[in-house]
């Protein structure tokens, strides 16, 4: 697979401030990326510093604009493998998904699917998909996976969280994976997430909204807290505009939604 991605980021700077920005292609086996990262404050270059996971720059007060685009080829191989150390920190509770709090309800929604993992997931996926209603606004940067089920209604994340914590509520290690997806309408970062089924990582999306088989990864982590596409580590900058871009080289892959799907 081909594609073709990027972002563009527009801060006001009120105070000197530090930035991490989690922005550009995750590398990774059959990962490519021919990329460019641009910041520039009142048009003057910034200095960026790539660290684990991301970018980071210091900046002065005024008008922060970052730009970021790569060419990308994807490469399928074998599937990312679940690794012991995963094996026990992605079944533990985190910030946004709280799983210890969702255990009895999960036992009792989803032990009909046991011991099939590969089931059980499918029916995790399935009743987010039909009990949450995608909603721009119905959450905020600190709703977490119980807020979401009693509200019934969120964005992208929300699904991905609600999702995770489910998974992991029944024992299933799970994480949230911030990406690239072409065709999502209207176009904007998305979060998916990704589950352990057969030692191997699957990617599952309860939104529907964009082909898995499209999507680019960005950021890997426990939940939003660790895959949020910008930071404000110090200092006050407050987002002021962003666009997103995310296509295919050919046509849109067909996704049933229920069918395996990694990504690289």
């Amino acid at each position: 697979m081909d594609a073709r991605v990027g972002s563009t980021l527009e801060f006001q700077v009120r105070e000197p401030a530090e930035l991490q920005l989690m922005i550009a292609v995750s590398p990774g086996p059959g990962v490519t990326a021919q990329e460019t990262l641009d910041a520039r404050l009142d048009g003057e270059p910034v200095a960026v510093t790539p660290v684990a996971g991301g970018h980071w720059l210091r900046v002065g007060t005024g008008l922060l604009r970052v730009e970021y685009t790569a060419e990308v080829t994807v490469r399928r191989g074998p599937p990312p493998r679940l690794e012991l150390a995963e094996r026990i920190t992605a079944t533990r509770p985190s910030r946004y998904c709280p799983s210890d709090r969702l255990a009895g309800f999960a036992a009792r929604e989803f032990e009909r699917f046991a011991p099939s993992r590969a089931d059980t997931v499918a029916g995790i996926v399935d009743y987010v998909h039909r009990h949450i209603r995608y909603e721009a606004g119905a959450s905020t940067g600190t709703t977490d996976a119980a807020e979401t089920l009693l509200s019934g209604a969120g964005v992208c994340r929300d699904f991905a969280h609600l999702v995770v914590a489910l998974a992991r509520a029944v024992n299933i290690p799970a994480r949230t994976v911030a990406v690239y997806a072409p065709g999502l309408s209207p176009m904007d970062f998305h979060a998916v997430a990704e589950v352990a089924v057969d030692g191997e990582w699957r990617v599952v999306d309860a939104t529907g909204l964009a082909p898995r088989q499209s999507m680019v990864r960005i950021a890997t982590g426990a939940d939003a807290a660790e895959t949020a596409f910008a930071g404000v580590l110090s200092g006050t900058a407050e987002l002021t505009s962003m666009q997103v871009r995310a296509v295919t080289a050919g046509d849109l892959p067909v996704d049933d939604g229920h069918g395996v799907v990694h990504l690289p």
